[in-house]
């Protein structure tokens, strides 16, 4: 395994990731649909040909940008 190409080839998996799910984010609580002041999030990778499952949760303060 090239080791270089590999981490090149992660990166730019993630730089892909990263660009489009911020982008969605601020687009759900730039429509206003967001109810509260928090936005409960889950991103969830797996792999369609190998044993990977990985989940990560976490919660984005929004401020009063939500409806309550």
């Amino acid at each position: 395994m090239d080791e270089d190409r590999f981490n090149m080839e992660v990166r730019k998996f993630l730089k892909v990731v990263g660009v489009t799910s911020q982008r969605e984010i601020e687009r759900v609580v730039r429509s206003g649909e967001v109810r509260g002041t928090t936005l409960r999030v889950k991103m969830t990778l797996t792999a369609e040909n190998a044993p990977l499952e990985h989940v990560v949760e976490d919660t984005i303060e929004i401020g009063g940008t939500g409806t309550p």
